[in-house]
């Protein structure tokens, strides 16, 4: 006989029973799943009221769309500065085997459960209402700081082009992104699969260009091969320290900026609520992360390394338009000259995509805190559009804080709060590790077989630790830098760390003050999600014919 229990605030006097009979609950957090699963239809109610506009390719472009911004086509040159060419690639490499691990975790754990806001639910049920609360805020800060500073990445980069105030742009894109997310989640879907796809057709276009360049086929007919490798070197002597140590030192602070690049890779489940088929649709964004992350990033900075020295001047400027990018510098190295405007053109939809991911992102995790109580209820409303109105409205109104940007002393407080949203990023994804950690660990207390879960990831738990260690080491060492002799700068101490203390602050002010305890692995409703998903049988997808079968990217 099996029991639907989950978690609700406080304790549980009665566990109720699919066959009709009530036993009492033990003294410890019980938890019932009536509120959120439909009698009838045996789905969860927020799936049945929500308006399910994304289809499988929309949810998996949203990954892409949420993880390719300015940082691969503008910031990516700084790892090859710091960390040379092999450095930057082994930085994207190993990052990249973390951020595919934490994909498969929230992957497996969205299948289980597709309910909107993502890991913020997942830590409620598995760990402890009191991590999904600090982890919540920890990303509702991050979302209402990176919306604005995405918008107002746009705006520089109109200035490629135009002298107009910046004020304006940044007004048009924040009217624009905010409309968007205010109407059909459909609408949503389909502007990210195009601009996603846009995304893909430049990286395409100037990897091939940079193979062309390096094979001696641009205006100078120069051949270049792997002329940067052997001089100035693979590897970088970071901040002047010389040996191996300088040499470790490059590639660690690439795992830095690969880290960010790979930021929003986890969002695939956090809008699994509004997904047709999520129990088909995220393990198949999931499984393909890895070609994703190869295509994409691996060889995209790989080539990076063949066209552009790592000592070159203008790979240390930051202008914050396409003259930055180092397939600009390439190009304008070889003599081609139409390349720095296409660029920035695509990168100009790519900053305004990104923020439109984060606004679905940032919404719907506010939307999950709402739903426990761990944030106003009225945040959870849905307009006529079944879209939660009131929580895009609060992204929308600190938008106004891409004004700042527009006054010298502002600019610096916002520089700050952009510097401060960075480490949420990596707490975010050890959260997500933990979370998972306990999941399979509650499936083996609890005698779950893995076979009868919706879907299981392979190799676990192994990556999974091997990821947390990996995480874990660089949020201890994030700001190395500073300890070093003639190196100490305020900013980046505080950026580094500050997240500590404020992470730990919420999670056990939260825990003092609502009393909540940390589940025991064999409370943990893993089997009710399972009589849930067993319940709800999605219809099998329609075969694939012809050239769809070599499909990696979207289905």
């Amino acid at each position: 006989m099996s029991s639907i229990n989950s978690y609700v605030e406080g304790n549980a006097n009665e566990i109720v029973h699919k066959s009709g009979q009530d036993e009492k609950a033990t003294p410890h957090n019980i938890m019932t799943l009536v509120p959120l699963a439909d009698e009838a239809t045996g789905e969860f109610e927020e799936v049945e009221s929500t308006r399910q506009g994304l289809h499988q390719r929309h949810i998996q472009m949203i990954a892409l769309a949420g993880t390719i911004g300015t940082g691969l086509f503008l910031s990516s040159g700084r790892a090859i500065a710091h960390s040379g060419p092999l450095g930057a690639f082994l930085g994207y490499l190993v990052m990249g085997c973390v951020a595919g691990a934490v994909t498969l975790a929230v992957g497996e754990m969205g299948t289980l459960m597709p309910l909107n806001g993502g890991i913020v639910r997942y830590a409620e049920y598995f760990v402890d209402p009191a991590l999904a609360f600090a982890n919540g805020y920890n990303l509702v800060y991050s979302y209402l700081v990176s919306i604005p500073a995405e918008i107002v990445a746009a705006a520089v980069l109109v200035q490629f082009w135009s002298d107009l105030n910046s004020a304006i742009w940044i007004t048009i894109f924040g009217l624009l992104m905010l409309c968007t997310a205010l109407v059909f989640v459909r609408v949503y879907g389909e502007l990210e699969f195009f601009f996603s796809m846009l995304k893909i057709l430049l990286i395409i276009g100037v990897n091939i260009m940079a193979l062309v360049i390096t094979c001696g086929g641009g205006p100078n007919h120069e051949t270049i091969g792997f002329q940067y490798w052997r001089n100035p070197g693979p590897f970088v002597q970071y901040l002047g320290i010389g040996g191996s140590l300088g040499r470790f030192l490059g590639v660690w602070t690439s795992l830095n900026n690969a880290l960010y690049a790979y930021s929003g890779i986890e969002t695939i489940t956090v809008a699994a609520g509004e997904t047709k088929s999520p129990r088909q649709a995220i393990p198949q964004a999931a499984k393909r992360i890895f070609f994703r992350i190869l295509i994409f990033y691996i060889i995209s900075i790989f080539m990076i390394g063949l066209v552009v020295p790592s000592n070159d001047p203008d790979l240390g400027h930051s202008s914050g338009t396409a003259s930055t990018s180092p397939f600009v510098i390439a190009a304008t190295r070889a003599g081609i000259k139409v390349v720095p405007s296409i660029i920035n053109a695509v990168v100009i939809t790519s900053a305004w995509s990104s923020g439109n991911s984060n606004m679905l992102g940032g919404s719907r995790v506010l939307v999950g805190l709402a739903k426990h109580g761990r944030a106003p209820k009225f945040f959870a409303r849905l307009n006529k559009f079944s879209v939660p109105w009131i929580a895009v409205s609060l992204y929308g109104l600190f938008m106004c804080l891409g004004y700042m940007s527009l006054s010298a002393s502002a600019s610096t407080v916002f520089d700050w709060l952009q510097d401060l949203v960075s480490i949420t990023t990596l707490t975010n994804w050890i959260t997500i590790l933990v979370t998972y950690l306990r999941f399979y660990y509650g499936c083996k207390k609890q005698g779950i077989s893995r076979k009868s879960l919706p879907w299981a990831t392979p190799f676990q738990p192994y990556i999974t630790w091997a990821s947390l260690v990996i995480l874990s080491l660089f949020l201890i060492t994030g700001g190395y830098s500073t300890f070093i002799k003639g190196h100490w700068d305020n900013e980046t101490f505080v950026s580094s760390y500050i997240n500590i203390p404020l992470f730990l602050i919420l999670y056990f002010t939260y825990k003092f003050v609502c009393k909540t305890k940390i589940v025991a692995l064999e409370d943990i409703p893993i089997q009710p999600f399972i009589d849930i998903a067993n319940r709800n049988i999605e219809p099998p997808q329609k075969p694939k014919r012809g050239l769809a079968k070599l499909n990696i990217l979207w289905g």
